[in-house]
């Protein structure tokens, strides 16, 4: 199997390190192409890569191509590659907001996976999210989803809408951890704690609370239950995020990065 990667930028590269470091690509090189010839020239010196600053080196060669280009990079991508693709390809978009079906059209082929990563895929953490074309066979999804694997684990959806709804959840849902960290580390210095105790203190705490979660069958709602005693400080703390209407708010936060995502879709 022959997988070429366009775009090497952060989320790309993460796909590339991660599937260049597996088994899947019986030991041949993973191709790259991107425009920049300062980041051809560094991955250049990785023995990993097969690096290209010339598309038709690479492409007419390749079994898989992922794409990941910016979105508004799309239409013009389309147009330079468009006279090297054949229809036994299958393309795997990155791409937040590019519909399967404007890949299809824009490029004239019919296999396409369309796919939505996050963030912690940079630390062997990623979910991604992922649904095909009705041309896209079993055996060859299946091929697809070992390659988004080795990121982290990955989630077959029915339909591309469920695209954009992990993109309010999964896709930007990094940064509302982060935001909620932030708040929780400006809280712990507002009380007199070091920097370095204040990253200690709220980085374990969201990683036990997530270990907790995960090895147990236990909903965050009990979890909260089992720690909020009444009238304790904890009760306290959940007392004030109900009156001031937290947990509403993340939702329409999340619901408003499914709404603009599908707003990209359709421009």
């Amino acid at each position: 199997m022959k997988v070429l990667l366009i775009g090497a930028g952060n989320m790309g590269l993460t796909y590339a390190e991660g599937m260049a470091k597996s088994s899947l690509l019986n030991r041949r090189n993973l191709m790259i192409y991107d425009k920049s010839a300062e980041i051809v020239t560094s991955l250049s010196k990785l023995d990993h890569f097969d690096v290209y600053d010339e598309i038709e080196e690479c492409l007419p060669d390749a079994d898989v191509v992922f794409l990941a280009v910016k979105p508004y990079h799309c239409d013009s991508l389309f147009e330079e590659i468009r006279p090297l693709v054949n229809d036994e390809q299958i393309f795997v978009s990155l791409m937040a907001g590019v519909t399967i079906a404007k890949i299809q059209e824009g490029l004239g082929v019919k296999k396409v996976v369309r796919s939505m990563p996050n963030l912690p895929a940079q630390v062997g953490k990623g979910v991604t999210s992922y649904t095909e074309s009705a041309e896209v066979s079993r055996v060859e999804l299946l091929m697809v989803r070992n390659l988004l694997d080795t990121t982290g684990e990955s989630i077959h959806v029915e339909s591309e809408n469920f695209i954009d709804a992990s993109t309010g959840i999964s896709g930007s849902g990094p940064a509302y951890v982060f935001y909620f960290m932030q708040s929780m580390l400006e809280a712990a210095l507002k009380m007199g704690f070091s920097k370095n105790d204040s990253k200690v203190l709220v980085s374990q705490t969201f990683e036990g609370a997530v270990k907790l979660f995960n090895e147990s069958d236990l909903s965050p709602e009990t979890w909260m239950e089992r720690v909020a005693s009444k009238g304790g400080t904890t009760r306290a703390a959940l007392d004030s995020m109900e009156d001031n209407n937290v947990k509403e708010l993340i939702k329409d936060a999340a619901y408003a990065a499914f709404d603009r995502a599908v707003e990209l879709g359709k421009e």
